[in-house]
């Protein structure tokens, strides 16, 4: 018997950052939407937990316990008085280390395939409680759809949408380090306030109104990742050149997402980001899309 989950990426369309706080981390008014690239995390019995993983870019996945999706099974177990005996298999479509949330999928993904396989009933508070555990981004990977993240972006509070908005996802070489962006952020900003979410911008996802969305998505974290990686500017360039409504470094970098009016713009730009050279990739999709769910066989 075996269990596999899906699980989508995020994009982040305002990421407001407030200065550092004494624990070390920033408070956030983080809005994100869930798009339509997605990971598969597998779980099935076995004598011990090991985790592989394939897929672009599978061998910059850690397989030890620093990978998420290892830590969420070990999570899982310890509160249920288990052993963690579980082969947890990845099968990436989520650009790696890329601002999308990719390893937090994985925990996502892990921890509720886990708890379908050991039969572990855990509840959805439960679940969200781990998830928050394991990291900020990782409740929102589990929960899906559009939602505002508060605290350190755990503290979840969903947001109605009002249609689909279509993307395109620049995938850069190399990954850029979460951490670094932050520490980026508190050197060249001197101003950081506490954080709230755009009005204009909740307006524009509730409405579905795609032109509006463009002219309201901001990124604090965008002035640090260009200092970091200044290629990215080449990017967002390219992207506009080719028609799209907007473009942003996607959380902490380095893929950039660009809002575009329909699949036939998204065709178009993705062609000309590949096209221009200034990214290894680009790939379309859309949102919101659904959390981590079972998949039935």
């Amino acid at each position: 018997m075996s269990v596999t989950v899906r699980v989508p990426a995020k994009v982040n369309v305002q990421l407001a950052v407030g200065p550092a706080r004494p624990d070390g981390f920033h408070d956030l008014a983080n809005v994100f939407l869930a798009v339509s690239l997605y990971d598969e995390v597998t779980a099935a019995p076995a004598d011990s937990l090991r985790v592989t993983c394939e897929g672009p870019d599978a061998d910059q996945v850690p397989l030890d316990r620093t990978n998420l999706a290892a830590r969420a099974a070990e999570l899982l177990a310890a509160r249920h008085g288990i052993e963690p005996r579980v082969h947890l298999h990845i099968a990436k479509d989520i650009p790696v280390a890329g601002g999308m949330a990719g390893g937090s999928a994985d925990g996502a993904g892990a921890l509720l395939a886990c708890d379908a396989l050991w039969g572990t009933g855990a509840t959805r508070d439960e679940l969200l409680e781990i998830c928050a555990e394991l990291g900020s981004d990782v409740p929102f990977s589990l929960v899906g759809g559009a939602a505002l993240g508060t605290g350190r972006g755990e503290r979840l509070t969903a947001l109605p949408t009002g249609g689909t908005f279509h993307w395109v996802f620049a995938v850069a070489e190399g990954g850029l380090s979460t951490p670094a962006v932050y520490g980026e952020f508190d050197r060249i900003t001197t101003d950081a306030t506490a954080p709230t979410a755009s009005p204009a911008l909740l307006e524009a996802l509730r409405t579905g109104d795609t032109t509006a969305l463009a002219g309201a998505l901001a990124n604090d974290l965008q002035p640090a990742a260009l200092s970091l990686r200044p290629s990215l500017a080449d990017t967002l360039a390219a992207g506009i050149r080719a028609g799209a409504l907007a473009g942003i470094v996607s959380g902490s970098g380095p893929t950039t997402a660009f809002l575009v009016k329909d699949a036939d713009a998204a065709e178009t730009v993705a062609a000309a980001l590949i096209a221009s050279g200034t990214c290894r990739t680009a790939r379309a999709a859309t949102s919101p899309a659904p959390g981590a769910r079972v998949l039935t066989p």
